[in-house]
């Protein structure tokens, strides 16, 4: 019974007797499961999980529920149920995870209210704080009302990319009904971020492109760094240029086919990025979301703890129920189609990315704690020899024993007899030859009656005279 009850609690504390003259040192657990999602107090329980038995469990049920209703402010949801097992007494302290936060130790002249790290009860930093009075009040921080006029500010880039992605233009009614400002022409948060200028400082991106494998190594300082402000929308693109200028795509040809074979998804990256953007503090004063390129692999750190209070599983393969720290700027940034409203994000981040493999294994990782999230891609063509060489055409030609070709001549005629449809541009980029010489070469095909063009320069193909 005890195993089976442990194994059914997502957190859980274990006592050996009900501490009635130190009743903080269990009750601030009462806070922190009430705050966060919830768990499990076991009394009669030692902390190897060994069950040693209450000698008499009424008076200690009485004595918890009332420590709880007196000293917990407001007082949380909880059932209290006594079990028996080999004939020993334990009781179990089910704390639901609570909405009229944050639930306070509020005795001794104290007043303190405690989250859940790892398999301890802190106190609550004052970013997680603000966050759990918001959260008791049914806010969020985005749809809270600023002191800045949206008149006063433009949205020149924000709108612009609306239009682009939905085909549809921000109107005022828009905005009052996407909560991004309110009927008096106040910005909320969430407009405050999308606009052009940089009114809060904290909602910076700093990029920066490593040399070698960390921020110590002795290949010398970074390459590359950028501070990213202005509007989210902007910033995404700006971070995404930062990306693209910093990574390649190592390349192949198979015929006429020119194989990229890139460092990473370029979907799984923006993915990730608009997580870091969607999902972070924004109270956390002097922390930003950091964009950390190295050469194997790439870092997206932000600010803030999953919204939920769970920490993140290193690997994640499957659809993550998604609870947002910031739902207007989500619902705005899902209409722009930068992310699925499913919370599918995380699993589309690994599926892209390991497709980028071809060994089965793992490429994504995830990390949270009560700080911050994490996500590392790692570079698909970290190690590999580079794959830039032209890989042999092997197409028969046949031409009459008294003609002879030289060997341009010979490679334009070749990827004709592979690809007719093949234009002047990619004949200039297979043989790395001029136009000019591109097209004397081909008159000279031609004279020979070894080719002909069917049709127009622009739409038409080549044949060849066999």
């Amino acid at each position: 019974m005890l195993f089976q009850l442990i194994s059914e609690c997502t957190d859980y504390d274990f006592k050996v007797m009900l501490e009635t003259n130190k009743p903080k040192s269990w009750l601030k657990s009462v806070s922190a499961f009430a705050n966060t999602i919830g768990g499990t107090l076991f009394f009669g329980v030692n902390n190897e999980r060994k069950l040693v038995g209450l000698d008499n469990p009424q008076a200690v049920s009485d004595q918890i529920s009332e420590r709880i209703n007196t000293r917990i402010k407001p007082t949380p949801v909880y059932v209290l149920t006594p079990y028996k097992e080999d004939d020993k007494v334990f009781i179990a302290v089910k704390v639901y995870p609570g909405t009229a936060t944050p639930y306070y130790y509020d005795a001794d002249g104290v007043k303190e209210a405690y989250i859940r790290s790892g398999n301890e009860s802190i106190v609550a930093p004052n970013h997680i704080l603000n966050e759990l009075i918001l959260k008791g009040t049914n806010q969020t921080y985005d749809t809270v009302k600023t002191r800045f006029k949206k008149s006063d500010y433009s949205f020149t880039f924000f709108e612009a990319t609306f239009i682009d992605k939905t085909h549809t233009r921000m109107t005022e009614e828009d905005y009052r009904s996407f909560a991004l400002t309110d009927a008096d022409g106040y910005l909320t948060n969430a407009g405050a971020l999308l606009a052009d200028q940089n009114i809060y400082r904290q909602s910076r991106i700093f990029c920066t492109r490593w040399n070698g494998l960390d921020k110590t190594s002795t290949l010398g300082e970074a390459l590359d760094d950028r501070e990213l402000s202005g509007g989210l929308v902007n910033q995404l693109y700006a971070a995404m240029d930062f990306v693209r200028a910093n990574t390649k795509k190592k390349w192949r040809k198979s015929g006429l086919t020119r194989i990229e074979n890139p460092e990473y998804d370029e979907e799984a990256v923006r993915e990730a990025i608009v997580n870091g953007i969607i999902h972070r503090e924004y109270t956390r004063l002097g922390a930003e979301v950091c964009l950390d390129i190295y050469d194997d692999r790439i870092e997206i750190t932000s600010p803030g703890s999953m919204f939920s209070g769970k920490h993140i599983e290193k690997t994640v393969d499957e659809i993550v129920t998604s609870e947002r720290r910031n739902p207007v700027i989500a619902d705005v940034f899902a209409r722009m189609k930068f992310m699925e409203r499913r919370g599918s994000g995380l699993k589309k981040i690994t599926d892209t990315t390991n497709s980028l493999f071809d060994d089965g294994n793992n490429h994504v990782e995830y990390y949270s704690d009560n700080s911050y999230f994490k996500v590392t891609i790692y570079n698909a063509n970290y190690g590999q020899k580079e794959m830039t060489e032209d890989v042999p055409v092997n197409v028969p030609v046949n031409v009459p024993v008294n003609v002879s070709l030289n060997d341009t001549e010979k490679k334009i005629l070749e990827a004709i007899i592979q690809n007719p449809q093949i234009t002047y541009d990619e004949l200039e980029a297979w043989i790395k030859k001029t136009r000019k010489t591109v097209m004397r070469n081909i008159a000279k095909l031609k004279e020979k009656k070894l080719i002909e063009r069917i049709g127009s320069d622009k739409s038409g193909s080549w044949k060849y005279l066999k």
